[in-house]
């Protein structure tokens, strides 16, 4: 019997469709984007690694932080003449495992970006949408406080703050808290102007949302792309300047094993023991070279004006 010729054909199971493949879910094409760099993939490596050691630090380190070993003051690493097995990167002036110390510092680094890219960006965010959102008077009074926080150098400007609350870790990290702020503001104010003059945001609008929806479920999600890219790169420099203030004695203090606090001690013994200054620094430099790296990835894989 001859077939129908108004019969529809069925596509056999396993066949692909006439319209081609389903498209990618926006984090599986975020992903991959990511991926094509691979500094930025060394760099979340990186990360990872840093990571796992600080929340394991005391399951890996071989020695409690703050022991002393009265018989191995200014001990060369474990590779070099005079150095001794148990002490990886030797110890330093006082009989304490460098190694040990580097891997709980990774502790107080990576919980001093947390809190200051957490702070900056709660507070920026409310800031910036505001301004852009109400423009007028209060835009002006936001952003005009804003540029006398940039009119002063960041790493200026966290000083001044220590020195009014006092040197410690907590005053040292709301300091460098407050001088990202005005990035954060100036970056989430710039994102909202350029959302309100959308239609979406009118035909919201017209629908009858209120200010708050407005402002917090239209808006803002639209604007996080920046802002997260910010944030990455942010939190290298939040572990620099947090290094910074430590060094110069007005961010942890001694004996707490924070990077630039264990440079500042090490400062008298850079002919003497090179290794007490070197793994700190370099411990600080591959850290925030790490951050630096998934920065550029993530603001790369985020810029639809760079995909191909």
């Amino acid at each position: 019997m001859p077939a129908d010729p108004t019969t529809v054909a069925v596509a056999e199971p396993g066949s692909v469709p006439a319209s081609g493949p389903a498209p990618l879910h926006p984090a599986k094409e975020l992903w991959f984007s990511f991926c094509e760099n691979k500094g930025a993939l060394a760099g979340l490596v990186v990360i990872v690694i840093v990571s796992l050691l600080a929340i394991f630090a005391d399951l890996v380190s071989p020695h409690p932080p703050l022991q002393q070993y009265r018989d191995a003051f200014l001990t060369p690493p474990m590779w070099v003449e005079g150095g001794r097995a148990e002490f990886l990167l030797g110890t330093d002036d006082v009989g304490r495992d460098i190694f040990s110390r580097l891997i709980h510092g990774a502790r107080y680094s990576l919980l001093i970006g947390c809190i200051v890219i957490t702070l900056s960006l709660s507070s920026g965010v409310l800031l910036g949408l505001s301004a852009g959102y109400f423009r007028g008077v209060v835009e002006e009074l936001i952003m005009r406080l804003m540029d006398v926080m940039l009119s002063i150098p960041s790493l200026l400007l966290a000083i001044v703050i220590v020195a009014i609350l006092g040197p410690g870790l907590l005053n040292a990290v709301v300091a460098v808290a407050v001088t990202y702020l005005p990035h954060f503001t100036r970056i989430m104010r710039a994102a909202v102007i350029g959302e309100m003059t959308k239609e979406y945001v009118t035909a919201s609008r017209v629908a009858g949302a209120g200010r708050l929806r407005l402002m917090f479920a239209t808006v803002l999600p639209n604007c996080m792309a920046p802002l997260i890219v910010l944030a990455t790169l942010s939190f290298s420099s939040a572990i620099l300047d947090a290094a910074a203030l430590g060094f110069l004695g007005l961010g942890a203090q001694p004996p707490t094993p924070e990077w630039g606090t264990m440079l500042a001690k090490a400062r008298e013994f850079v002919q003497s023991a090179w290794w007490v200054v070197t793994f700190p620094g370099l411990a600080v430099l591959i850290t925030v070279l790490a951050f630096n790296l998934a920065g550029d990835g993530l603001r790369d894989a985020l810029d639809p004006r760079l995909k191909r």
